[in-house]
């Protein structure tokens, strides 16, 4: 059926709302004007793939910002609300999930090259104690391990625990509840590695809730103060957040829908725009714009963000069994026309978030869908394709 007849069930519940000096000398001040102020529309091909995840893939509402040797193009299909028909625009805010882990990767790379740690010190010799128990051992898990998925450590949103409490009705009852870092690691500590590191690979959150609270016990702040001291204001991403506990999102922004992870999915569709990050934390808490993504992955590939060495660690990949190559928090992908992007996706409640970046830096592109059940991943595929491969 049409996304704009989409029957949106709002909660049952009401609840009270309760997240280098030397290095950023290397970030490109930018201005902070908004990219849909001279925004032209996007490429047919770009845009037909947008028009695809609403009609096709039943998604509610997408938008798509990119950026070619500074010319800025805005798009999207569908709908920011279904109820009024208010359309998406290249200003929304939009919570980005995993576009997380690069910030808190960079981070991260940014303190090896000031000398305060290294990516191949052990967790244990950072956070004592905190990965052990069921097989879990810190002292054979490095930082970099962490940052490529390679550490073995079971993934807090694959388990039992998790699915109770952030998954279908449990969504609705604890979406503004608060877990310490230390809670959510302890949900995935219940269980076994996933496999002995440095042995395989495999996604798993847990990697930065653990890196998120390395950068707070080496620096004695906060990884959200480290990733906008560093990141955020040298690159002038005025309209990016690190939200801590606050569960509301900065005006303008889509409604979230979702249907909420549940194992038997209904028709029912939730507004899920509001909940506590300190749920995703480290591994998924950022709010920013379309325009603010592509100016991040643009610097940081151009190497604006690192020196050298830190650089090649960034983008030094590892194959993953997937569609795509993984770095430092970094998501590789080589398309069918032989072009790589490099960027991240973020999944959360209601939000479908990817952003990539040419090897130069020169031509990138955001887009969002403000719902979280495709079921079609070549859809969302089609996207990247169309943009840097269609002519």
């Amino acid at each position: 059926m049409p996304t704009c007849a989409l029957r949106v069930a709002r909660s049952p519940l009401t609840r009270a709302a309760t997240v280098i000096a030397a290095v950023v000398a290397l970030a490109v001040p930018v201005g902070t004007a908004s990219a849909s102020e001279s925004a032209t529309g996007l490429k047919p091909a770009t845009q037909q793939a947008l028009d695809a995840l609403h009609t096709k893939g039943d998604m509610p509402g997408v938008a798509a910002l990119t950026e070619t040797s500074g010319q800025a193009a805005f798009g999207s299909a569908g709908f920011a609300d279904t109820s009024t028909g208010r359309e998406r625009t290249a200003a929304d805010h939009i919570r980005a999930g995993s576009i997380t882990k690069t910030f808190i990767s960079v981070v991260l790379l940014q303190l090896e090259a000031e000398g305060r740690l290294s990516l191949d010190d052990s967790v244990e010799k950072r956070l004592p104690g905190v990965l052990q128990g069921n097989g879990n051992d810190g002292s054979k898990v490095t930082i970099r391990q962490l940052l490529n998925h390679t550490s073995g450590v079971p993934d807090m949103v694959a388990t039992p625990e998790w699915r109770a409490y952030m998954n279908g009705e449990g969504f609705l009852a604890h979406r503004y509840e608060t877990r310490t870092p230390q809670q959510i690691v302890d949900m995935a500590l219940k269980y076994a590695p996933d496999f002995e590191p440095g042995k395989g690979w495999n996604y798993s959150n847990t990697n930065y809730v653990l890196a998120g609270m390395i950068i707070d016990k080496v620096t004695g702040s906060t990884y959200a103060k480290e990733a906008e001291r560093r990141i955020i204001q040298p690159l002038g991403l005025t309209r990016t957040t690190f939200p801590g506990i606050d569960p509301t999102m900065p005006s303008p922004h889509p409604i979230g829908y979702s249907k909420l992870y549940a194992a038997n999915p209904g028709p029912e569709v939730y507004d899920a725009t509001e909940y506590n990050p300190a749920w995703s934390g480290a591994t998924g808490e950022v709010i920013s714009t379309e325009g603010d993504l592509n100016r991040f992955y643009s610097a940081l590939v151009k190497g604006s963000l690192l020196p050298p060495a830190q650089q090649k660690e960034l983008l030094t990949t590892v194959a993953t069994g997937t569609f795509y190559d993984y770095g430092l928090g970094v998501i590789v992908r080589t398309l069918t026309c032989g072009v790589k992007v490099y960027g991240h996706d973020g999944v959360v409640w209601g939000s479908l978030t990817s952003a990539a970046t040419t090897a130069d830096g020169r031509h990138s592109l955001t887009f969002q869908i403000n719902g979280d059940w495709l079921e079609d991943g070549q859809l969302y595929q089609d996207v990247f394709e169309a943009e840097f491969c269609a002519k």
